[in-house]
């Protein structure tokens, strides 16, 4: 049997109020919060005592999720730096399209939003970039050209 879809992409933050903010100005809905722990969260993340929130934030489409998790317990493991470079081996990042990326990079900036490198244009169909924003997220930013 094949996958079905991509359900959710899973990303640790500390700060869950900054982290909703930030993906909200993007652009995505938050879909709801909720707290788990218990048995079934110790055993599906290999963990013990897992307590911790979580927020779901969707595209306005309805067909991509990102779940923000904030552990309480056990606590997060921050790795340093949090500016790591693009070509980390198992770290990259989120790509969106938008419909405007300087606007789109502009609106992102008071929530902590950082260009890495700049904008570039990729021959006559894309603009693009890569912003850091909370824990050192990297989303990649799209705008199709017309």
């Amino acid at each position: 049997m094949a996958i079905q879809r991509m359900d959710n992409v899973g990303i640790v933050v500390e700060d869950m109020d900054a982290a909703i903010a930030f993906f909200v100005e993007l652009g995505m809905e938050l879909e709801g919060r909720a707290e788990v722990q218990g048995p079934v969260a110790d055993r599906c993340t290999g963990l013990d005592g897992v307590h911790c929130d979580i927020a779901m934030v969707r595209t306005p489409d309805g067909h991509s999720r990102l779940e923000l998790s904030k552990y309480r317990t056990p606590a997060a493991i921050s790795t340093e730096p949090r500016d790591k470079p693009h070509n980390i081996l198992g770290t990259h990042r989120v790509m969106f399209a938008v419909d405007d990326l300087e606007d789109t990079v502009a609106r992102l900036r008071p929530h902590g939003g950082e260009v890495v490198g700049e904008i570039a244009r990729f021959e006559d169909s894309y603009l693009l970039c890569y912003v850091r924003g909370p824990e050192g997220i990297i989303v990649g930013l799209a705008e199709q050209l017309r």
